[in-house]
């Protein structure tokens, strides 16, 4: 979990001391369509790592038409005008490449990795499939069975899956940040060609996207690139504004969910904050304090001294809007769900009264700058980041500014945060079931026979 908060880059000064946190330089040009574009220079090696990112994640979707945004990520593989179906993988990877995409709440994101060589092929074939996507009757059906299946693995037949979409549903009544980004089965079933094709042209467009380049490439000569592949796609009207506001959670929201499983777990998910807000830094510290190593606290009380839980994390939910601060646990054979709620309680409360110990935090903050370091040793990954914070944050370079924010963060700051949204009034609880799975007829023995012998 704690890979989502990978969003800067530090430096270690080899042999001489601690890291030293900086930005990630990037030239930033926006076309006349409104293509926004974003270069970072990293020679390091031969490679280029492209993303482009749409602001068309679920949050963007309606009730009727939940999955949508994930079925377009499918969607986007089928060709275009310049190349067919099944074209798009088999060039990238005939360069050397490879190609990916991945859907959240905020955005729908493309990534490709290839060598320098390769650059003009693969943003040739991004802006064929951005200007001219074949969206045909048989495409959607294509790819609707493949995500339907994609929900049943995920979510169907996945426990955590389960009780994330249960919590989440739950704990939203407004926002759209309450259904998965799979969406509910029904709407993937009834999703129209008519409504994929107008959902592309209000997203897909040149103003509502970012592309990022990262690594072997001169900005001068990839913005002149660019604007002569994507600079005639037509701008379109903007996408209208998401109405995301949450009415106040007037007490504790409890779900159960029943499936097949050994051991009860609980997911808890505290109302939190969008990623911009002022106290986000010192709930990614208390994140950290409760569930950020063998030495956490909720680790150290409920896996090795109580011993009610395998295992425990936390972790607050970066987005646009408002999201979760989660924790979860699964109990040991013997403990229950009251039982680990119990131990969580303590722990989250004792965090609120304090005292937190310089070390302690000391601590957490290094652990914050090393999942950073994780994220960013490639130039894929720091151009995810530039294009996350250019989304989320609306503005990539906030991206240097993390490590001074969780620096700043003192105790009485994380007292007062815990104490102000990790309490029950603002909390759903998702408590696992476990029921025994049902025995196929065809595997029951077969019934004795009754009945007066003739």
């Amino acid at each position: 979990m704690l890979a989502r908060l990978v969003l800067a880059v530090a430096v270690l000064l080899a042999g001489r001391g601690p890291a030293a946190a900086v930005s990630i330089p990037a030239e930033e040009f926006t076309l006349d369509n409104g293509l926004r574009l974003l270069v970072h220079v990293d020679r390091s090696a031969p490679v280029v790592s492209s993303y482009i990112f749409f602001r068309a994640g679920s949050r963007n979707e309606r009730r009727g038409t939940t999955g949508i945004a994930h079925l377009f990520e499918h969607m986007m593989f089928n060709g275009g005008k310049k190349f067919g179906p099944g074209v798009f993988d088999d060039v990238i990877e005939g360069h050397g490449g490879s190609t990916n995409g991945f859907t959240t709440r905020d955005m729908t994101a493309y990534l490709n990795n290839f060598p320098t060589a390769a650059l003009p092929v693969v943003l040739d074939l991004e802006a064929d499939r951005v200007a001219h996507l074949a969206i045909t009757p048989e495409n959607l059906e294509q790819e609707r069975g493949i995500v339907m299946e994609e929900r049943r693995l995920r979510i169907d037949n996945d426990v955590e899956g389960a009780m994330n979409e249960a919590l989440y549903l739950q704990a939203y009544q407004r926002s759209p940040y309450r259904w998965n980004t799979v969406g509910f089965m029904a709407d993937l079933e009834r999703i129209t060609l008519e409504e994929a094709r107008a959902f592309f042209q209000t997203y897909y467009a040149p103003n509502n996207a970012v592309m990022v380049l990262s690594g072997d490439v001169d900005p001068a000569a990839a913005h002149a690139l660019v604007k002569k592949l994507f600079g005639d796609i037509p701008r379109r009207p903007p996408p209208a504004p998401v109405d995301a506001a949450e009415p106040p959670q007037d007490g504790e929201r409890t779900v159960m969910v029943r499936k097949p499983a050994q051991l009860p777990s609980v997911m808890l998910g505290y109302q939190a904050v969008a990623a911009t807000h002022p106290d986000r830094p010192a709930l990614d510290v208390a994140a950290q304090l409760l569930a950020g190593g063998e030495s956490a606290r909720l680790t150290l009380d409920m896996v090795r001294t109580t011993e009610v839980a395998t295992g425990v994390y936390a972790d607050l939910r970066w987005g646009i809007d408002p999201d979760l601060f989660l924790i979860y646990a699964q109990a040991k054979p013997g403990k229950t769900a009251d039982d680990l709620i119990a131990r969580i309680d303590e722990g989250v409360s004792g965090l609120a009264r304090g005292p937190v110990a310089p070390e302690e935090l000391a601590r957490a903050k290094r652990q914050l700058r090393i999942e950073l370091l994780k994220g960013l040793k490639t130039v894929g990954g720091k151009a995810n980041q530039l294009g996350f914070f250019e989304v989320v944050f609306g503005d990539h370079g906030k991206v240097g500014e993390l490590e001074a924010q969780w620096n700043a963060v003192t105790p009485e700051d994380v007292q007062r945060v815990v104490a102000k949204y990790l309490v029950p009034e603002r909390r759903t609880r998702a408590v696992l079931q476990p029921v025994q799975p049902e025995t196929p007829a065809s595997a029951r023995p077969a019934a004795a026979e009754t009945g007066a012998p003739s």
